[in-house]
């Protein structure tokens, strides 16, 4: 049976080539598309589950192709390209990228990638009443935080942003996402407020703040909230 519909967007024929076998492989259906017009019309009458979407397109940018998909699709869209500036990061994952793998690339951090966008787009971004991980469990309904058992004291913004992240769980937030999201367009430049925040919903929260399980750093660009 297969576990869904994912289009590669990459005009590099050898990616193609290594991508429809391990992709099969792994249970999924692969469809090839090589140029930006071609993943907007796929989307639209392919109906695939997931797009694994290259920035370097021959006839678009694929920022570009982001923004047009989000205009209209909530489609997760894990992009896969060899730009490996931290502005490019940023600013697919601004536009509405679920994730970002760098080339080269390993496909078992690939597949994990997919797994967990595909997982939050059957889950829907609000439908979990509870979290739990490494010894952490939240009660979104009753804003209620347990570690090991043990209640966790949290201001009001340290547990929105700790409930914003664990909602998002395994994706990329980048600083501007988290800041927006948690104090609104005011502060999406306040990147500094937000690491001090950070290292202290870290020292409440994991077995070790100093090598974190939970809150993960993504170098440059933001943090990701583990499984």
């Amino acid at each position: 049976m297969s576990e869904g519909r994912i289009l590669v967007v990459d005009d590099e024929p050898q990616i193609q080539r290594f991508l429809k076998p391990a992709l099969t492989a792994a249970g999924y259906q692969p469809i090839e598309a090589l140029t930006a017009a071609d993943a907007e019309r796929l989307v639209a009458t392919a109906a695939p589950d997931l797009v694994i979407l290259d920035l370097g397109l021959p006839d678009k940018d694929g920022k570009d192709v982001i923004r047009s998909l989000r205009s209209w699709s909530k489609l997760p869209i894990v992009v896969l390209s060899a730009r490996d500036r931290e502005i490019e990061k940023i600013e697919a994952l601004d536009l509405g990228a679920d994730d970002y793998v760098e080339k080269p690339f390993g496909i078992g951090e690939l597949l994990a990638r997919i797994r967990t966008a595909l997982r939050r787009r059957d889950a829907g971004s609000l439908a979990a009443s509870r979290f739990e991980a490494d010894g952490l469990s939240i009660d979104f309904a009753r804003r209620i935080v347990l570690r090991q058992g043990e209640p966790v004291h949290l201001t009001p913004k340290e547990y929105d942003l700790l409930s914003h992240m664990a909602r998002h769980v395994g994706l990329v937030m980048t600083h501007r996402q988290l800041l927006n999201s948690v104090w609104g367009p005011a502060h999406v430049e306040d990147v500094h407020y937000l690491r001090v925040f950070i290292g202290q919903l870290r020292t409440k929260i994991e077995r070790d703040p100093a090598q974190p399980a939970l809150i993960r750093t993504e170098p440059g660009v933001g943090y990701r909230f583990a499984q």
